[in-house]
This record gives structure tokens, C-alpha cells and sequence, in this order.
């Protein structure tokens, strides 16, 4: 399978906060941000794979600065590493002041997206090759982070072995 350059599944995408979008503190709400993040990450992912893709983790999602009501919000999204049928997707959410043309690094994520095939099985997805420092960085990081999206993965499983399915008032009457 023939690589691809991370520029191939880029996505980029730039909306206005309205105050519909906004919290009690007049910034943008934080699953809002994240909805959106998901959105364009599947994108990039569907780019570089040319296949369905499912979320299989957001693994992070840091919310570096507020974003205002007199903000545009840019995401720009692209597949930084992959696995075998898995994509790590990075997330980089660019915040400008539409009055002062500032611009800032509002918020970061990792994502992780499988392949699937017709069958909805997983499948082969092709490797990566970066091009500029920021995605050269990214992609010499990312087995890290891929270790750690493992191991996470583990105790999240451990955890869920000890969860209750029961009815919260099934809890209380035994």
C-alpha cells in the first residue's frame, strides 16, 4: 500500500461563534468544540484511508484558551501516524479575533480512527509521510502516544469490569 503525505487527508474549516455556541462565561462550550473536532478528524481520517472510519478515541482534547463571541474558530485537522487499520488524527483549533486579527492556539486534540472495510471489519490503512517541522513532530511523538492509548485502553477495560448497569434507583434497594 502506497504511503501518503499528511497535506493528502488535511482538513480545514472556519466557523463563527454565535451566541447560541457560548456558555455561561460567554465563551464557546467545550461540547461544542469537541463536536466539531470530531467532524473534521473523521474527515481527514476518510481522506487518508478512503474508507468508512469509526472514532475509536478522542484521546486528548486540551483547551489551551478561551473563544470568544468575537472569534472565528479554524480547525485544521490531518492523519499524523498509523497502525495497521488505526489513525491518529491531531486536531489543532486556531482562534482569531475577527476586530484585532490576533490569533492564538486556543486548543489541541488527538483523535483515533479505525478503517473499516465493506464488511465492517478493520482494515489496512496506508502509512504516513510528513512533510513540515510541526507534522514531522507529530509523527516522530506519536508511537508515545500510541503506546499510552493502549495502556490507557487496558485500565479503562479494567475499570468497566467493576461498573454497575444497574438502574440508579436499583442501587439503593438492593
Amino acid at each position: 500500500m502506497k504511503p501518503k503525505y499528511c497535506k493528502e487527508s488535511r482538513v480545514n474549516r472556519t466557523s463563527r461563534v454565535f451566541p447560541n455556541d457560548v456558555n455561561n462565561h460567554h465563551t464557546l462550550f467545550g461540547g461544542k468544540l469537541m463536536s466539531d473536532l470530531d467532524q473534521v478528524a473523521s474527515i481527514s481520517a476518510a481522506r487518508h484511508s478512503r474508507c468508512e472510519c469509526v472514532t475509536a478515541s478522542t484521546d486528548s482534547v486540551d483547551f489551551l484558551q478561551p473563544i470568544g463571541m468575537s472569534d472565528s474558530v479554524c480547525f485544521e485537522s490531518y492523519v499524523t501516524w498509523t497502525g495497521n487499520s488505526s489513525m491518529e488524527v491531531f486536531v489543532k483549533i486556531v482562534a482569531e479575533n475577527l476586530r484585532t486579527g490576533d490569533r492564538k492556539i486556543a486548543a489541541t486534540a488527538f483523535l483515533t480512527f479505525v478503517a473499516l472495510d465493506e464488511n465492517n471489519r478493520p482494515t489496512q490503512v496506508p502509512k504516513v509521510i510528513p512533510e513540515t517541522d510541526e507534522e514531522k513532530k507529530l509523527h516522530e511523538t506519536a508511537e508515545e502516544r500510541a503506546i499510552m492509548r493502549k495502556q490507557r485502553k487496558v485500565k479503562s477495560k479494567e475499570l468497566a469490569s467493576v461498573l454497575t448497569t444497574k438502574r440508579f434507583w436499583d442501587l439503593y434497594n438492593g
